[in-house]
């Protein structure tokens, strides 16, 4: 059975050691009280929650799965997942981040970050009914009138109401601009919507009381193509005006899909059959709503992963010092023992590094973003909020895609260091393999996230958005350059920071001769930029590791352990993974041509 132990002291470490999250929150008034001690605390309590409640869920929801009633359409979720929401409810949690206004707690949104990522290591499924309640929540409290706020923001943001995403239909994904469901205007101002969703996470489940979906539809006479969506408020139940629950709406659920992971989440195929919806924003305008809950779940999908590769990690980290299996090819380690354990040798120990490696670069960048997300919203200064969501921007498809791919390669891995215990159910290790899969492909493909990157991210306004993470990178280069011991980090940072802007120059070069050769390089591109994204966070936290050590020689005290590990992993990180930044540039820069002239190839 798989074992979860929150990372609390190294989230702590992220927060307090290397971002200092408190002191760049300071000027915001209403995060006045969230000191330290405050944010540990929080976290403490949440760290049982997740442990406790929410992880030993995670093989049995997996194993039940999901179960619809044909007849009356309602979702059965597997055992244990309704009471663990009422728990989650019952302790305030769904509130943690809300606007006090709506009766949230009013907390930082670091903190709910760092929570969902215990979440997530500890049950992706369950963890995707609440949430994605965050997105749709967002949506509506930026784009919706007083009266649609009144009436949904104070039960979604207790946890009484949960919230959906409804936008992919069976004959397109991403192109939503092919979007077919209708929506007429009724005389009461209202509209009658039809047509089919699939692929609704949480789209239907027992967990609460109303489902409130914001879906995407195209008003009749509409401009076509992309221009011509809306978005609407279609609750599962009707609201009366008294604010309680009325007769069932219009929407249900015609069918789960058969998934290869998360399978104790309900991924409803969501049938319209003249539900009676309300608009958000103007119409013809549904694009901007529906972007605050795309860039709020591409956030979370990211700390889905980051929340995957933490558990594998531990789990096989665990397996690796108990195994035994032949000796070390430099000499027996374990004398006692008929072999050694498989942690003496070096592959081992690069698949658990690297796993690491990956997610504790991760975490850091999941809650620098989650930092810029506060400071863009609550800011008292417009040039901050400015420079923040700038930022935010351009880090959000590497959050996206880097993590993702990252957990990929980790939760694989670590399913490997298990041998052939890894690929049979019992250790738990194949379940985040396959539930990990998924967040590659929803929320816009990991190659939609590199186009988005590469296309409209940087060379739509020549790097100038690049070049300002360029400039933290050059503060810190400047900083430690003539540090010797930071020399094995800044130095290569350093030069890799130098190529970029070469290299985006090129790709900008050959993406205006022919659009293919951005889509060529795209998905290379942003794994280069995701490496010079991680390798600032790993020199900062290296900096911070080096300093603590001397600190700690100087005083004659004994080393934590803990900076010396930091350390370590930083040297691995830099000396194993950063330079696959060579490769990708080679690649991206071959160009299109052994791709797009392959007819004959792919007949």
């Amino acid at each position: 059975m798989p074992v979860y132990n929150p990372p609390l002291r190294d989230m702590q470490f992220v927060m307090h050691e290397v971002l200092k999250v408190t002191e760049e929150l300071k000027p915001i008034t209403k995060y006045a009280d969230a000191d330290v001690d405050t944010i540990n605390a929080v976290l403490e309590e949440g760290a049982k929650f997740a442990s406790e409640v929410v992880f030993p869920l995670n093989i049995s929801g997996d194993e039940e799965g999901c179960k619809l009633d044909i007849t009356t359409h309602a979702v059965t979720t597997p055992k244990g997942f309704k009471e663990a929401y009422a728990k989650y409810v019952e302790g305030g949690w769904p509130a943690l981040s809300g606007d006090p206004a709506f009766g949230g707690q009013g907390l930082p949104l670091v903190i709910n970050q760092c929570f969902y990522e215990m979440l997530n290591s500890a049950n992706q499924a369950w963890t995707m009914y609440p949430g994605l309640t965050h997105g749709a929540h967002a949506a509506l409290h930026s784009h919706g009138t007083e009266e649609q706020k009144q009436t949904y923001l104070h039960k979604m943001t207790s946890g009484e109401w949960t919230g959906t995403m409804c936008l992919t239909e069976p004959h397109c994904g991403t192109d939503l601009g092919l979007m077919r469901t209708k929506a007429e205007a009724l005389p009461d101002g209202t509209y009658k919507i039809t047509g089919n969703k699939i692929f609704i996470s949480a789209g239907e489940h027992d967990m609460a009381g109303n489902i409130i979906h914001l879906v995407l539809a195209r008003v009749v006479d509409a401009p076509a193509g992309i221009k011509g969506v809306s978005l609407f408020i279609v609750p599962k139940f009707h609201v009366k005006a008294d604010g309680s629950l009325g007769e069932r709406n219009g929407i249900y659920c015609g069918g789960l899909e058969h998934k290869m992971g998360i399978h104790g989440n309900a991924t409803a195929q969501i049938v319209l059959d003249g539900a009676i919806g309300t608009m958000v924003g103007a119409p013809n305008k549904g694009m901007q709503g529906m972007f605050v809950m795309m860039n709020a779940a591409r956030l979370g999908v990211g700390n889905q992963s980051l929340g995957l590769t933490e558990v594998a990690y531990q789990n096989a980290l665990a397996y690796a010092k108990d195994r035994i299996q032949m000796r070390s090819l430099s000499g027996t380690k374990a004398k006692d023992m008929p072999a050694d354990p498989i942690i003496v040798h070096p592959d081992v120990r690069k698949m658990l590094l690297t796993a690491k490696a990956y997610a504790e670069g991760g975490r850091a960048l999941a809650t620098y973003c989650a930092v810029l997300l506060d400071k863009e919203h609550q800011h008292p200064d417009e040039a901050v909020r400015k420079e923040s969501g700038e930022l935010l921007s351009l880090l959000t498809p590497i959050v996206k895609a880097f993590l993702t791919d990252n957990g990929h390669i980790a939760t694989s891995a670590c399913l490997q260091v298990f041998g052939g215990h890894g690929y049979v159910k019992e250790w738990g290790m194949e379940q985040f393999v396959r539930d990990n899969r998924i967040n590659m492909i929803y929320e816009g493909t990991n190659t939609i996230q590199s186009l988005d990157l590469l296309g409209r991210k940087i060379l739509s306004n020549n790097g100038a958005t690049l070049k300002k993470f360029g400039k933290l990178i050059a503060a810190l280069v400047q900083e430690e350059g003539v540090n010797e011991k930071m020399a094995e980090f800044i130095n290569p940072l350093a030069v890799l920071a130098e190529q970029m802007t070469k290299f985006t120059t090129e790709l900008g070069f050959k993406g205006f001769q022919n659009a293919d050769e951005v889509g060529a390089a795209a998905v290379d591109y942003l794994r280069v930029a995701g490496h010079l994204v991680f390798g600032y966070f790993w020199a900062r936290m290296a900096q911070v590791a080096l300093r603590e050590i001397a600190a700690a020689q100087s005083q004659g005290k004994p080393t934590d352990k803990f900076y010396i590990a930091k350390l370590q992993t930083a040297r691995f990180y830099f000396a194993k993974l950063y330079p696959e930044t060579a490769t990708l540039m080679r690649t991206a820069r071959s160009g299109a041509r052994s791709l797009m002239e392959t007819d004959e190839a792919l007949a």
